[in-house]
């Protein structure tokens, strides 16, 4: 099995994506195959770490995943020399309530696969102190090996030999001390790191994550701890596609689509046809399904309300076959949306849905839907795991709701998506069917 290593830290906010990225690049040069992952229901960072070891990175998710379908995807680093995974916020933070085989803790990953902890401390602020917090984390769960950390944003010489002498105390291995850098921060916005592809100079931004890494972190010790995954054997995952021609939407304001979703489609005999509705480019006309995953429709509303030939192929390919929307694809779907300027703009009307931005309200978390009314590739009763997060509101929602949707909690949350015909659209992102 190919060894593997966690990425984690205390809290959001540490730098991890940076050393993440720096790592992936920095192996990657020096001719291993490393094989990404990312924790959690995130659907930005697995697109940064492609662009950074030039392999596609996929979730994996203790809460929404199966015990198959974990081990399933893990399956992807077979022919890797080392694999890294990318925690989410601290290493065990997830829901009150486990799910299929966890709470969606970054911990409850590395648990199940065996792999041991990088632990990326940011010590701004204190020096010695950052040891009793370590020391906390690898005390925390047993299972849970801490390999060691490195230790961020150091602000002198002084301030490391001093961050170093409180690990050493307490039996922590340092791996690394990268000095403080603010120039090295990905750009954010509301939904997290700006998109890997709205990055001109990316290649140029993770080259310099990599000589960053290479100068203040021993690489060879990194490797070195890294253990091989644990558990029953990584038999690839079989998905059951929606369609067998899927004409799936993908440019700057669609393109949030899990990407185990769209390799399994693939593996499974689905044939994917891209096509971007800002380019104001008609889904395939021998597609069986048109699925438009999320993004952020609302800075390119204008582009969309004026994009007539995506719009008249979406109307044309409703009246005989369905029609799949999340989140942002939701939105696309109605009648309008609402930008945060307050200005109004037609979408496609499929939907009678009316959103709006300038009402920001957070919406964030797992979904457990049961569906009260088909979608493709799903029946009544099915019940889906998925995770929302989006800052919109619904104004107008007149169709019927497509699902009775809880959270992790089992509290029912009142965006159950809602169908009209064969066209259906979730707030939630589907990450896999139920176990």
């Amino acid at each position: 099995m190919t060894p593997g290593l966690m990425i984690a830290a205390p809290s959001s906010g540490t730098g991890k994506t940076t050393v993440m990225l720096g790592l992936l690049r920095a192996f990657h040069e020096d001719g291993l195959r490393v094989q990404p992952f990312k924790s959690g229901p995130d659907y930005i960072d697995p697109a940064f770490h492609r662009a950074a070891s030039g392999r596609p990175s996929f979730n994996l998710d203790s809460w929404a995943m199966a015990v198959p379908m974990l081990h399933g995807l893990a399956g992807a680093a077979q022919d890797a020399d080392l694999v890294l995974a990318e925690g989410s916020m601290g290493l065990f933070d997830g829901v009150a309530a486990s799910g299929a085989t966890g709470n969606g803790a970054s911990a409850d990953v590395a648990r199940r696969m065996g792999w041991p902890v990088v632990l990326v401390i940011d010590v701004s602020g204190q020096a010695q102190s950052a040891a009793a917090t370590a020391l906390g984390f690898a005390r925390y769960d047993p299972d849970v090996r801490i390999a060691g950390v490195i230790l961020n944003r150091v602000a002198s010489p002084r301030h490391e030999r001093l961050a170093r002498s409180g690990m050493a105390a307490v039996g922590l291995h340092v791996f690394g001390a990268l000095p403080r850098r603010t120039d090295l921060k990905l750009p954010e916005r509301h939904l997290g790191l700006v998109q890997a592809s709205e990055h001109p100079d990316l290649d140029a931004r993770i080259a310099d994550y990599a000589t960053f890494l290479r100068t203040h972190v021993d690489l060879a010790a990194v490797r070195a701890a890294a253990r091989a995954s644990q558990g029953p054997a990584s038999a690839p995952h079989r998905f059951t596609p929606p369609a067998q021609r899927i004409a799936l939407a993908q440019d700057a304001a669609f393109s949030f689509v899990y990407p185990h979703m769209v390799a399994g489609w693939r593996s499974a005999g689905a044939e994917i046809l891209p096509f971007s509705p800002l380019a104001d480019e008609r889904p395939a006309a021998e597609a069986d399904l048109v699925w438009l995953p999320g993004g952020y429709p609302e800075l390119h509303a204008g582009r969309l309300a004026a994009a007539e030939r995506f719009r008249a192929g979406l109307v044309e390919h409703a009246r005989s076959k369905p029609v799949h929307g999340e989140c942002g694809g939701y939105m696309a779907l109605g009648q309008g949306l609402i930008d945060a300027d307050g200005t109004r703009h037609a979408m496609a009307g499929l939907l009678g849905l009316v959103t709006s931005y300038a009402q920001r309200r957070m919406h964030l978390g797992y979904r457990h839907a049961t569906l009260v009314a088909p979608m493709a590739g799903a029946t009544v009763g099915a019940t889906l795991r998925g995770h929302e997060f989006h800052y919109s509101t619904i104004l107008e929602q007149p169709d019927p709701p497509l699902a009775q949707v809880v959270d992790a909690e089992g509290t029912a949350v009142a965006e159950t998506g809602s169908y009209r015909g064969s066209v259906t659209g979730t707030f939630f992102h589907l990450i896999a069917p139920d176990a």
